[in-house]
Protein backbone atom coordinates (compact mmCIF):
# COMPACT_ATOMS: atom_id res chain seq x y z
CA UNK A 1 0.00 0.00 0.00
CA UNK A 2 1.51 3.38 -0.91
CA UNK A 3 2.18 5.85 1.89
CA UNK A 4 -0.56 8.39 2.51
CA UNK A 5 -0.27 11.67 0.65
CA UNK A 6 1.14 14.47 2.73
CA UNK A 7 -0.76 17.67 3.13
CA UNK A 8 0.94 20.74 1.79
CA UNK A 9 0.83 22.27 5.28
CA UNK A 10 0.98 19.60 7.98
CA UNK A 11 -1.30 19.94 10.97
CA UNK A 12 -0.10 19.29 14.51
CA UNK A 13 -1.87 15.91 14.36
CA UNK A 14 -0.14 14.88 11.10
CA UNK A 15 3.21 16.10 12.40
CA UNK A 16 2.74 13.97 15.49
CA UNK A 17 2.06 10.83 13.51
CA UNK A 18 4.93 11.53 11.10
CA UNK A 19 7.45 12.08 13.90
CA UNK A 20 6.84 8.90 15.88
CA UNK A 21 7.52 6.04 13.51
CA UNK A 22 9.14 3.89 16.19
CA UNK A 23 8.39 5.02 19.73
CA UNK A 24 9.12 1.71 21.41
CA UNK A 25 12.26 -0.43 21.31
CA UNK A 26 12.12 -4.25 21.17
CA UNK A 27 11.77 -4.15 24.98
CA UNK A 28 8.55 -2.18 25.41
CA UNK A 29 9.57 -0.57 28.70
CA UNK A 30 10.05 3.18 28.35
CA UNK A 31 12.69 4.97 30.42
CA UNK A 32 12.06 8.42 31.84
CA UNK A 33 14.08 10.32 34.43
CA UNK A 34 12.40 10.61 37.81
CA UNK A 35 13.08 14.36 37.79
CA UNK A 36 11.03 14.67 34.58
CA UNK A 37 8.10 12.75 36.07
CA UNK A 38 8.25 14.93 39.19
CA UNK A 39 8.33 18.05 37.00
CA UNK A 40 5.20 16.90 35.13
CA UNK A 41 3.32 16.31 38.38
CA UNK A 42 4.31 19.79 39.59
CA UNK A 43 3.28 21.34 36.27
CA UNK A 44 -0.09 19.55 36.39
CA UNK A 45 -0.76 20.79 39.93
CA UNK A 46 0.17 24.36 38.97
CA UNK A 47 -2.12 24.34 35.91
CA UNK A 48 -5.17 22.97 37.77
CA UNK A 49 -8.07 23.30 37.31
CA UNK A 50 -7.03 23.44 33.63
CA UNK A 51 -5.16 20.59 31.98
CA UNK A 52 -1.42 20.96 31.57
CA UNK A 53 0.03 19.66 28.31
CA UNK A 54 3.23 19.28 26.34
CA UNK A 55 5.40 16.94 24.35
CA UNK A 56 7.76 14.06 25.08
CA UNK A 57 11.08 14.16 23.22
CA UNK A 58 13.47 11.23 22.98
CA UNK A 59 14.37 8.10 21.05
CA UNK A 60 14.55 4.32 21.35
CA UNK A 61 12.03 4.09 24.18
CA UNK A 62 13.66 6.80 26.28
CA UNK A 63 12.01 10.13 27.12
CA UNK A 64 14.93 12.55 27.34
CA UNK A 65 13.09 15.88 27.50
CA UNK A 66 9.60 17.14 28.28
CA UNK A 67 8.53 20.30 26.51
CA UNK A 68 5.64 22.25 28.10
CA UNK A 69 3.13 23.71 25.66
CA UNK A 70 0.28 26.16 25.83
CA UNK A 71 -3.14 24.58 26.17
CA UNK A 72 -5.27 26.48 23.67
CA UNK A 73 -8.50 24.54 24.27
CA UNK A 74 -11.12 26.83 25.83
CA UNK A 75 -12.58 24.00 27.92
CA UNK A 76 -10.83 23.40 31.25
CA UNK A 77 -11.23 19.62 30.98
CA UNK A 78 -9.64 19.27 27.55
CA UNK A 79 -6.29 20.03 26.04
CA UNK A 80 -5.03 21.08 22.65
CA UNK A 81 -1.35 21.80 22.21
CA UNK A 82 -0.70 25.13 20.53
CA UNK A 83 0.45 24.30 16.98
CA UNK A 84 3.33 26.78 17.17
CA UNK A 85 4.58 25.05 20.34
CA UNK A 86 4.29 21.65 18.66
CA UNK A 87 6.28 22.73 15.62
CA UNK A 88 8.91 24.42 17.79
CA UNK A 89 9.33 21.15 19.72
CA UNK A 90 9.66 19.22 16.44
CA UNK A 91 12.40 21.57 15.23
CA UNK A 92 14.24 21.45 18.58
CA UNK A 93 14.03 17.65 18.70
CA UNK A 94 15.44 17.33 15.18
CA UNK A 95 18.26 19.71 16.06
CA UNK A 96 19.21 17.36 18.93
CA UNK A 97 18.91 14.26 16.74
CA UNK A 98 15.77 13.18 18.62
CA UNK A 99 12.04 12.88 17.89
CA UNK A 100 8.79 13.99 19.42
CA UNK A 101 7.69 10.53 20.59
CA UNK A 102 4.62 11.47 22.56
CA UNK A 103 2.50 13.97 24.39
CA UNK A 104 1.52 14.48 27.99
CA UNK A 105 -1.43 16.07 29.67
CA UNK A 106 -3.11 16.10 33.04
CA UNK A 107 -6.46 15.13 34.49
CA UNK A 108 -6.81 17.59 37.40
CA UNK A 109 -9.98 16.01 38.80
CA UNK A 110 -9.29 12.37 37.95
CA UNK A 111 -6.84 9.55 37.53
CA UNK A 112 -4.32 8.86 34.77
CA UNK A 113 -6.67 6.76 32.63
CA UNK A 114 -7.53 7.96 29.10
CA UNK A 115 -10.89 9.68 28.73
CA UNK A 116 -13.22 9.05 25.78
CA UNK A 117 -11.97 12.34 24.30
CA UNK A 118 -8.36 11.13 24.66
CA UNK A 119 -9.22 7.96 22.72
CA UNK A 120 -11.14 9.86 20.03
CA UNK A 121 -8.31 12.31 19.38
CA UNK A 122 -5.27 10.05 19.71
CA UNK A 123 -3.03 8.91 16.88
CA UNK A 124 -1.22 5.58 16.64
CA UNK A 125 2.53 5.17 17.19
CA UNK A 126 2.61 7.99 19.71
CA UNK A 127 3.03 7.76 23.47
CA UNK A 128 0.56 9.47 25.81
CA UNK A 129 1.61 10.20 29.36
CA UNK A 130 -1.26 11.21 31.62
CA UNK A 131 -0.84 12.79 35.05
CA UNK A 132 -3.88 12.23 37.22
CA UNK A 133 -4.17 14.42 40.30
CA UNK A 134 -7.21 12.92 42.07
CA UNK A 135 -7.50 11.34 44.47
CA UNK A 136 -3.67 11.48 44.62
CA UNK A 137 -1.01 12.21 41.96
CA UNK A 138 -0.40 9.25 39.66
CA UNK A 139 1.25 8.88 36.27
CA UNK A 140 0.53 6.36 33.51
CA UNK A 141 1.86 5.89 29.98
CA UNK A 142 -0.32 4.74 27.10
CA UNK A 143 -0.10 3.78 23.41
CA UNK A 144 -3.05 3.65 21.00
CA UNK A 145 -3.31 0.23 19.35
CA UNK A 146 -6.26 -1.00 17.28
CA UNK A 147 -8.43 1.88 18.46
CA UNK A 148 -7.81 1.29 22.17
CA UNK A 149 -5.22 2.55 24.61
CA UNK A 150 -2.79 -0.05 25.95
CA UNK A 151 -0.79 0.64 29.10
CA UNK A 152 2.95 0.90 28.52
CA UNK A 153 5.32 0.10 31.35
CA UNK A 154 7.93 2.69 32.21
CA UNK A 155 10.76 2.98 34.66
CA UNK A 156 11.91 6.11 36.41
CA UNK A 157 15.65 6.42 36.04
Amino acid sequence: MPPPRRRSRPTARSAASDSATAVLPADPTVRIAARLVDRLVEEAAAAAPREACGLLVGSDGCVEHVVPARNVDPLPTRYRIAPADHFAALRAARAMGLQVIGAYHSHPAGGPEPSPADVAEAVTDFLYLIVGLAPAPAVALWLLMDGNFTAVSFVRT
